[in-house]
């Protein structure tokens, strides 16, 4: 896209009061193991919702999980940054969007195990599941129900 042409678009969207989705512009970092099959199906629901994603396969999930504060009783098959935030396991795009425009202080957000029916984890048995938000401390409390 030429720079006039984007500067237009952006005039337009403030003039109209278009928001663009939070995911526009934010790069996420995902940790996974390069075994894992589930965390790829993940990572295109991210693109698919316009996050720009850049992969890194690791083979200790759990220490990078550690390095990056969030605790281990949260974990899944895992772990990405995104905008100053830690993102653990199967966690929707829009909780993510929701999370970015919200900018709460916290650490992140988890979706503990492998829910079936989360984002990476379709089955045609899904199951209920929460996303967490995590505060530094690690306490948690829901943030959104699926």
């Amino acid at each position: 896209m030429t720079k006039p042409i984007a500067v237009f678009l952006t005039v337009f969207a403030l003039g109209t009061g278009i928001t663009l989705p939070a995911s526009a512009a934010e790069m996420v970092d995902v940790y996974k193991s390069p075994y894992c099959g589930c965390c790829g199906k993940w990572v295109d629901h991210l693109k698919a919702a316009g996050f720009e994603v850049r992969t890194h396969e690791v083979n200790d999930v759990p220490g990078t999980r550690k390095r990056l504060g969030m605790p281990d009783r949260l974990g899944s098959c895992h772990t990405a940054k995104v905008a100053g935030y830690v993102v653990e396991g199967h966690v929707p795009a829009a909780d993510i969007e929701r999370l970015i425009k919200e900018k709460p202080k916290a650490l992140g957000l988890a979706v503990p195990s492998m829910p079936p029916g989360s984002p990476g984890m379709e089955s045609p048995r899904p199951v209920p599941y929460e996303t967490l938000l995590v505060t530094q401390d690690g306490s948690t409390s829901v943030y959104a129900k699926h």
